[in-house]
Order: C-alpha cells, then structure tokens, then sequence
C-alpha cells in the first residue's frame, strides 16, 4: 500500500465517542506524532512539480503495517493516509461492528511498527504521545479529513519556504491593542481599508449588494477586514479569499492558548493556509484586555444601544464576558483598525 491521495480544520470536530461506539460503525482520523518530533519517517523535499516525503525504512515499515492491520481486521478500510518526516496520519472506516474497539485496533497497529522499527536498529520510544482522533459527527466533514490528508506534505512545504508568514506573534500592537497574529503584517500598513460588518438577520438581497461593493473596493486595492461570524460576513470573506484578495480576520479565541501543546504547530486550516503561504492573509486575535478595554467597551455599548433604539427595544446593558458582547466588541475592533490611524509593533 502506498500513500492515498484520495475545507478546513475549523471543520474536523475533535469528539469522544461513548465506549460501546469505538467498535461500531464510524469513520475516524488518526494522527501519530514521533518521538520529539524527530524526522524518523521521512524527509520532505519538492520534486520540481510537487512536495514529497521521502520514506526512511521506518517510514516505509509504517506503511507495510497498514497492510497487516488489514488483514487482522477486515472490518476497516483505510480511506485516506500520508507519513511525514515526523507524524503520519490515517482516516479509518470501521465498516462495521468489531470485537475490538478501534482505539485497540490503533494501539497494536503502533506496537507493530515500534517492533519493525526496533528491528531496524531503533531503540527509543518510536512515538511522542498517544494517538489524536477526530471523529466525523456530520455530513461534509469526510471530504474535508480526506483533503486535509492529502494536502499535507504540501502544506508542509509551503510552511517551510514562508516561515515567517506562519509564525504566531504573541504580541501584536495595532491601535494601541494588543493581539496575537498570524500572516502578513505589512497588511496593517495599507492606507486603504474597508470593514464587512453584516447583521445576521441581513437578507440574501443585502448580502448580494454588500458582496459587490466589497469586491469592487478590493479589486480596486482595498484591504478588507471582517470578523466573519454572521452569514453574510462568512460568505463576503470567503468571496474575498477565494477571489486571492487580501484580508484581515479579527478572531475570537483563533489561536491555540500559550503555552498549550498545540500552540508549537498550529497553521491556519485549508483555504486559510494557501492565502497566508501567498501572504493574502492576516489573523489578528485580541487579547483579554482588548475586550476589557474602556473605548471598546464604550463603542459596544454605542453600538448595542442604537441597534435596540432600532429595533424599538429598551437597551439593556450585556455583560463583557458574554459571547454577545465578544462578537460585537470583535467588530468595533476591526472598525477601530479601519477607521482610525494606526500604530503597530510585533514581538515574541
């Protein structure tokens, strides 16, 4: 067997199945991640037309394994699988009931390659950490595991040969905030800016309208910034991205918390990835003081009160620590960034 190339990770929903479900039906993703990180499985490189990973023994030995895991349980079947230099994943179709569960499955299918890999002369732990699962829970996400998978090495690639667009900035200074980033900076410093602020009772009418306006400012060199959290601001962003326009995504807890085991290798997921390797992309995710801060409390509580005047409703005030002020405090933000000058710094 040999490696299978058959939207983003904001899509992979990382689930618990109950006991009992482990060895029933499902479709599970897999990743095993080696021993600190060493490159035990392989080396990437571009073969002038696309990345590759070149497979050591031990790597090869991986793949040799799915045959045997195969073989031992005729109820999966590998949809989907792909070594790196340091980590391999698999996407697993338990096609139905097993007298194992699949995290039993998963665990001889590691101890059959750290036995081949001992048999290669390799005598350490041949794996950092218990396996990741993801578990697919709703319709859509098997495509988005399989493309995951099969981009991989070339995500890896591009990661490489742009590593400062995919650096994560702890302490990131616009407008006298503070953020957490990811992408391209000098984003920050075009002079022309536009805000996509949708509400989410916008009808298709609007969004259309908003949509052409929006695209028109961008072709025209405007840097668009949005929250994407309603309807129309996800659909206007992803027209922006996909369009290969440059945009600014103000995030709400976006980022992996510091300190965090994920925080080390986090990238941004599917089209996400591409605009930032192509430097399109800025992410910018406020920290806590941003939310606390006194002018951005004052213009969510401006801006909540004129959308209850309105509405005819009597304004009532919302706490800072609610999603509904977090969504509205991310928009006034990216308002702030549009409107106003800016001054910006980048360290850590």
């Amino acid at each position: 067997m040999t490696d299978k190339n058959t939207d983003t990770p904001k899509s992979e929903t990382f689930t618990w199945l109950q006991p009992g479900a482990w060895r029933k039906p499902c479709i599970v993703h897999v990743t095993m991640v080696a021993n600190s990180r060493q490159a035990l499985f392989g080396k990437l490189t571009h073969n002038g037309s696309e990345a590759v990973v070149e497979k050591t023994p031990i790597g090869w030995a991986l793949i040799n394994q799915e045959r045997r895991l195969l073989e031992l349980c005729p109820e999966i079947k590998i949809l989907a699988d792909k070594v790196m230099p340091d980590h391999h994943h698999i996407v697993l179709q338990v096609q139905r009931t097993m007298p194992r569960s699949i995290r039993e499955v998963v665990r001889g299918y590691m101890q059959g390659c750290k036995a081949e890999a001992r048999k290669l002369g390799f005598t350490e732990n041949l794996y950092d950490s218990p396996p990741f699962y993801r578990v697919l829970t709703h319709k859509g996400q098997l495509h988005s595991m399989i493309e995951y998978v099969k981009a991989n090495t070339e995500r890896a690639w591009q990661r490489r040969q742009n590593p400062e667009l995919f650096r994560m900035h702890r302490k990131t200074e616009a407008c006298g905030l503070q953020f957490t980033s990811m992408g391209n900076h000098f984003l920050l410093d075009w002079s022309d800016r536009q805000l996509v602020e949708m509400s989410r009772s916008s009808s298709e009418e609007h969004i259309t309208k908003r949509l052409k306006e929006v695209m028109a400012a961008a072709h025209n060199g405007a840097v668009t910034y949005t929250a994407a959290i309603s309807k129309g601001e996800k659909k206007i962003a992803r027209a922006v991205r996909e369009r290969g326009f440059p945009l600014v995504v103000v995030l709400n807890e976006g980022f992996p918390a510091e300190g965090s085991p994920q925080e080390r290798f986090y990238k941004p997921g599917g089209t996400y990835f591409e605009a930032c390797s192509k430097g399109r992309l800025l992410l910018l995710e406020p920290t806590e003081q941003v939310f606390l801060d006194a002018s951005i409390q004052k213009s969510v509580e401006k801006s909540l009160r004129r959308k209850a005047e309105s509405r005819c409703y009597c304004y009532t005030n919302v706490p800072v620590d609610s999603q509904r002020y977090r969504f509205v405090a991310l928009n006034e933000v990216g308002r702030m960034l549009v409107e106003r000058g800016w001054i910006r710094g980048c360290c850590g």
